[in-house]
């Protein structure tokens, strides 16, 4: 699914481009999850994919953070889960 898509169900939910983009979500996500404290760097920019300088290591060395990123995925399911809750 491309970030256009996402963008063009956004608009349609009523939301401008100035209030959320498909790249917000990653870069909220992004905030709060460094702003917890709970988690490595690392470990939260593999989350979200962002990439290597080394194209090749990531072809071979898939699971760098994987257990902190299982328990991150939880940890951000459960937040949104409060909030939605709320």
């Amino acid at each position: 699914m491309s970030e256009n898509t996402i963008n063009a169900a956004l608009r349609r939910l009523g939301y401008s481009s100035d209030e959320m983009t498909a790249h917000g979500f990653r870069a909220m996500a992004s905030t709060l999850l460094n702003e917890s404290s709970k988690w490595h760097p690392d470990a939260i920019e593999r989350a979200l994919a962002h990439g290597d300088s080394d194209k090749v290591r990531p072809a071979y060395h898939r699971g760098v953070h994987w257990n902190e990123r299982v328990l991150m995925a939880q940890w951000w399911s459960d937040y949104l889960d409060d909030l939605r809750g709320q």
